[in-house]
């Protein structure tokens, strides 16, 4: 892996136009410079793709891939070999402005509160009747604003909250500059690999954190207490656990999950380890076997996907995919791409989703959306309780 002395970042907008940057931070901040190559194949694919890639590469102590998936397996990762790659502090990042100041000129909801709510009635429904157990519903927020957006800005927000990893992908650049970033700040790790050890941390069930301590105790609390959401973990843990067993000489499930928080939710988590039988398994294949959980997805995964077809009146994009990095001896490191937005000029579509089983009430569902929406609108300065209007009107 290259590792070169840290430099200041500089905005996009100063960087020669084929450097696109991914910022991967978790206690310290990668920074992929450059394009020396690019992959791009469908999830089915992408691992061969991958292989053949790294057996092309003269030093393969150096070779890595950066990038995303998208949420749906059968259209085309988007992955980067880049000329550099370094590391430094997350401290090093330049300081953050206070977030604000951004006039806006749209707002929309797709779909409004009402059609949201209809939605998982919809959904409900088809679980009476079928064999449907849980499905992830989203919605998208598109913000207009009248001046274009600076990704660095945004994420040199994001990742003041030391609990997530803090992203920023460039997508379809082509050679040229990126027209579209993929920016957030994901609580959950997908895969994880060093040498023969592998480590998946999914979180599911979910609840708004609270600015006065007690109430903000007792949400804890709640959640931990809760059946329905306690019954939503059990299914994402099982179905990972079941697909990584075939990997792992041994692997190490709690039977009871944690707690866990971020600057604006709690969520319900469970940290699963294993030891590999065969240490050469790359990581970019190991994520490509889970991607998409039913943390994103649903169960079962056939029947959740139709019904999200069926129900979301627009394209997630990347979405509920996958970022990270991968080297050539395998190691790497994939976080579910939840908590984000993709931006694009002025334009910043913002996604969140919840996930809906037996049980679930629309209302709770939609409000508890507009809490994960928090996480972007105040990093790009926008009063988080617009996430709530119905419609999304400013």
């Amino acid at each position: 892996m290259i590792v070169h002395v840290p430099q200041p970042l500089a905005s996009p907008s100063s960087q020669a136009p084929s450097t696109p940057v991914l910022l991967l931070s978790e206690g310290d901040c990668l920074v992929a410079s450059g394009v020396s190559d690019t992959l791009a194949g469908p999830q089915d694919a992408i691992a061969a793709l991958a292989a053949a890639f790294f057996a092309r590469q003269r030093d393969q102590r150096e070779a890595v891939l950066v990038g995303a998936f998208p949420f749906d397996s059968a259209h085309d990762a988007h992955l980067i070999a880049p000329q550099s790659l370094s590391r430094l502090p997350l401290w090093n990042l330049r300081a953050a402005a206070p977030a604000g100041g951004r006039g806006v000129r749209a707002m929309r909801s797709t779909p409004d509160a009402n059609g949201y709510r209809a939605r998982i009635a919809t959904a409900l429904d088809r679980m009476r009747n079928g064999e449907l157990r849980k499905v992830v519903l989203s919605r998208r927020l598109s913000i207009e604003f009248t001046e274009p957006l600076d990704p660095l800005d945004v994420v040199t927000h994001l990742q003041l909250d030391r609990r997530v990893t803090t992203f920023c992908v460039p997508l379809h650049s082509d050679g040229g500059a990126p027209g579209r970033w993929l920016v957030g700040a994901t609580p959950e790790l997908l895969i994880a690999k060093r040498g023969s050890s592998i480590q998946s941390a999914p979180l599911a069930g979910s609840a708004r954190r609270d600015s006065e301590p007690a109430r903000d105790r007792e949400a804890a609390e709640g959640l931990a207490r809760s059946d329905k959401d306690r019954r939503e973990h059990a299914t994402v843990v099982e179905w990972i656990a079941d697909r990584l067993q075939p990997y792992c000489r041994t692997l190490k499930v709690p039977a009871t999950p944690e707690v866990a928080s971020t600057a604006t939710m709690w969520h319900l988590g469970t940290t699963i380890n294993g030891e590999l039988k065969d240490a050469a398994t790359p990581s970019i294949e190991l994520a490509a076997v889970l991607h998409p959980t039913p943390a994103v997805c649903g169960v079962p995964h056939g029947l959740a996907t139709e019904a999200i077809a069926d129900l979301e009146p627009f394209d997630r994009g990347f979405y509920g995919g996958a970022v990270g990095w991968s080297a050539a001896n395998g190691d790497g490191r994939w976080m579910v791409a939840i908590r984000c937005a993709e931006l694009a000029g002025s334009t910043a579509h913002l996604f969140a989703g919840a996930g809906i089983v037996s049980g679930s009430d629309p209302a709770a569902e939609f409000d508890e959306t507009a809490a994960k929406f928090a996480t972007l609108l105040n990093a790009l300065g926008v009063d988080a309780s617009a996430a709530c209007r119905e419609g999304g009107e400013p």
